[in-house]
């Protein structure tokens, strides 16, 4: 699908669909989500660019990813999407920036771009220039990013919290286990959110080093302060990213510890059950044999007397072992 962006008289102008090509050359942003060959085809004959294809976007070293030809830049990276519904991923969006446009290829939306999209209605000032355009995008994806790590900081407190007060106080087992298999999950999702947010801010990172090592002409004077402004609150995207994962690491030591834990007092109490029944058993198995001549057998009190000896047999290792203080 292309979406294209223009301003006409201080207003939007926004049109879905196959343009002509005099409506793609007004226009100041072009967004391809999904494109067809046709409007592909269409917007390299109207900006005389080649659009990256999916393959050649999915590359993984710089010189792919990052580079220019003539006066148009070609940029692209992987962005996180789709933590809304629980079904996040990464996916590459291409960035072509040239003189005359803004030209975004995706094959998903995250949330960033329906946003700016929604303040650029609101705001036509937003799509003035194609680099505007573009460092406004990226300063939307940013701060949709700081959402995303607050979000996660607070779920894996409450996470924490939930699973060690559970293990303070006396609740129910399962509700313990409940809580440690609720905080297992939360962390893994922690880890999960955080490293692929730090693989769209170091995209980034390397976009807005690229850009700036170019000297490009398409990035205007009065956009190179947004330009700093955007590195400095990526890079501390970054470290809080970094405090989010060491802090998750942590938690989840923590988390396996109580399990580990739980698991042990379940094992020492089953080792004592058994070590605290092999006496009964012993006797049991003396008195159970068939042999002809075993005197026991004629006393009128034996039964009970081998009852009495096993109750005993089984008291006095429980004992000992509470004295030892291993109960």
């Amino acid at each position: 699908m292309m979406t294209s962006y223009a301003v006409r008289d201080g207003r939007l102008a926004l049109r879905d669909g196959v343009l002509a090509p005099e409506q793609i050359a007004e226009a100041v942003w072009i967004d391809l989500l999904n494109p067809t060959p046709e409007e592909e085809r269409a917007v390299q004959e109207a900006l005389r660019l080649e659009i990256p294809t999916r393959e050649e976007m999915q590359e993984i070293e710089s010189s792919s990813r990052l580079y220019r030809e003539d006066e148009a830049l070609f940029l692209t990276a992987n962005f996180l999407y789709g933590v809304e519904g629980g079904e996040y991923g990464s996916t590459p969006i291409t960035f072509v920036l040239s003189n005359q446009a803004l030209v975004t290829v995706r094959y998903a939306t995250p949330k960033a771009f329906s946003v700016f999209s929604l303040r650029c209605q609101r705001s036509p000032g937003l799509v003035s220039t194609p680099d505007a355009v573009m460092l406004h995008l990226f300063e939307q994806i940013v701060d949709r990013l700081a959402d995303i790590l607050e979000r996660v900081g607070s779920d894996m407190d409450r996470a924490s919290s939930a699973s060690f007060r559970s293990a303070r106080t006396k609740v129910k087992a399962d509700k313990r286990d409940h809580d440690l298999r609720e905080a297992l999950i939360t962390l893994g999702e922690v880890g999960e959110v955080t490293t692929r947010t730090n693989e769209t801010l170091l995209g980034l990172t390397r976009i807005l080093s690229f850009v700036s090592a170019e000297k490009a002409t398409v990035i205007r004077k009065d956009n190179q302060v947004l330009i700093k402004t955007l590195v400095r609150d990526v890079r501390s995207l970054v470290d809080h990213a970094g405090f989010l994962n060491n802090k998750a690491t942590f938690l989840l030591d923590a988390v396996l510890g109580i399990l580990n834990v739980e698991q042990n007092a379940i094992i020492k109490t089953f080792t004592v059950a058994s070590v605290a029944l092999m006496p009964p058993t012993l006797i049991a198995s003396i008195y159970g044999m068939n042999f002809r001549h075993m005197p026991e057998l004629e006393w009128p009190w034996a039964y009970p007397a081998a009852l009495g000896l096993m109750v005993v047999a089984a008291v006095l290792p429980i004992a000992y072992f509470k004295r030892k203080g291993w109960l």
